[in-house]
């Protein structure tokens, strides 16, 4: 997911084909500000490496501002495990990358500049925690990562404008870890969720109503997400910060 704050980009997640997409969105890897991780699995971090690689080659593209990196604790070593692997080749210039580990046991949040962060660890792995981003104007949104029904999700998503949720099968193949629709509708109803976005579909959800699923327990919009679909989220009231 690329998510746009005034003059900020952020990448959430970077799994395979991620860099293609950003260039047909019109979007260079340049001009990532952020990219955010909800968890460590090649689904999810399968293109960092070529991201930066490319990043650092060929010279004639190198990146000329810093970016920085945020995800849970253990990423540090999740990044050492990387250039074990790949050596100088993904290691940037001193000041080039910022890494920022997160509560992954707890609440935790950080402010950067134009946006605020909140973050909740979720029910999947150890790295996985759950981002809720605040604009000046109050616009929120809430990027679940992969998890399962868990009360920290609904805590996250207290009447947060737009809910970009995982839901990986329908009903029927409910699998650990992971949401179906008639979940994801609880979850969004409970928090009072305004739109709802629905992503990180597996094959099994093609044959399936999943929309009418989910609208078995959440009354709001449903956007069954696309790639390269774009949704504009405003609002006109003051700042609010959920209680996590």
């Amino acid at each position: 997911m690329l998510l746009r704050v005034k003059d900020n980009l952020l990448l959430f997640d970077s799994g395979p084909g991620t860099i293609r997409r950003l260039l047909e969105a019109g979007v260079h890897i340049h001009d990532i500000n952020y990219i955010f991780y909800s968890h460590f699995h090649p689904d999810h971090t399968g293109e960092l490496a070529s991201f930066l690689f490319a990043t650092k080659y060929p010279p004639v593209y190198q990146r000329r501002g810093p970016f920085t990196i945020v995800a849970a604790r253990g990423f540090t070593r999740f990044y050492r495990g990387l250039k074990t692997a790949y050596g100088e080749w993904i290691e940037l210039a001193p000041g080039l990358l910022r890494i920022i580990e997160l509560d992954n046991q707890g609440a935790d949040h950080i402010t950067c500049g134009e946006f605020d962060v909140d973050t909740l660890p979720v029910e999947h792995i150890d790295s996985s925690i759950a981002y809720r981003i605040t604009s000046p104007d109050g616009a929120s949104i809430v990027y679940s990562g992969d998890t399962d029904f868990c009360p920290n999700l609904i805590t996250i998503s207290k009447g947060v404008d737009v809910l970009v949720c995982e839901c990986a099968l329908p009903d029927s193949s409910k699998v650990s870890g992971h949401l179906t629709p008639s979940l994801v509708g609880k979850i969004a109803s409970e928090a009072g969720v305004k739109k709802l976005v629905m992503t990180h579909f597996y094959p099994e959800c093609d044959n399936v109503d999943i929309r009418g699923e989910c609208q078995k327990f959440y009354s709001g919009p449903i956007v069954l997400a696309e790639d390269l679909q774009e949704i504009e989220v405003c609002v006109e009231r003051g700042i609010h910060r959920p209680e996590i």
